[in-house]
């Protein structure tokens, strides 16, 4: 049996630059999960129907079991990891958590990835565009209206949140408050 030559690929993931030796058939959620350590993507079906292992790679949300490793090679990452600014919820995160969006909680990272991108692409989606942009991701628990109620919550948040230079300036005030003095 021959045996497989591995390849060297770097991903920047959540700002972190990841360079590893891998197998050309690893997926990359198995690279995210088992290689990198990051657990919050999720394998479901493994066959691109469930969407529980959505992340975003160059601005786009992809199902990370249909994904090699080495098609990622150095592109940008984004897990349901990353989202947070430290402690801080992202305004998605906090909108499912607020409008109970999730139960137990296996779709979630997959659900709030793809809200990513839905509300980068459209600030102000209506219900319709929020089931459409919804159905690759699957959910057994909640019957969906809570996350879409969760969708519509973070889509105002978001809009409501400050951008570019004052959004700056906040968090450097928000840090300054935060640091010992």
């Amino acid at each position: 049996m021959d045996a497989v030559s591995k390849k060297n690929i770097s991903i920047r993931v959540n700002g972190v630059e990841h360079t590893r030796e891998v197998e050309p058939r690893l997926l990359l959620v198995h690279f995210l999960r088992d290689v990198v350590g990051l657990t919050g993507t999720h394998i479901g079906c493994e066959t691109s129907i469930c969407g529980a292992c959505t992340i975003m790679l160059n601005d786009n949300a992809v199902k990370s079991c249909t994904v090699l490793a080495v098609q990622a090679e150095g592109a940008e990452v984004l897990t349901i990891e990353g989202l947070a600014q430290g402690e801080k919820l992202h305004p998605i995160q906090e909108a499912f958590w607020e409008c109970h969006g999730l139960q137990c909680g296996f779709c979630t990272p997959g659900m709030i990835l793809t809200t990513h991108q839905l509300l980068m692409r459209n600030p102000q989606p209506t219900e319709d565009e929020i089931r459409h942009a919804l159905d690759g991701n699957l959910c057994r628990c909640t019957g969906y209206q809570h996350i879409v109620d969760a969708v519509q919550y973070a889509a105002k948040a978001m809009r409501r949140r400050p951008t570019g230079q004052k959004a700056r300036k906040e968090q450097s005030r928000a840090k300054e408050q935060r640091t010992p003095r």
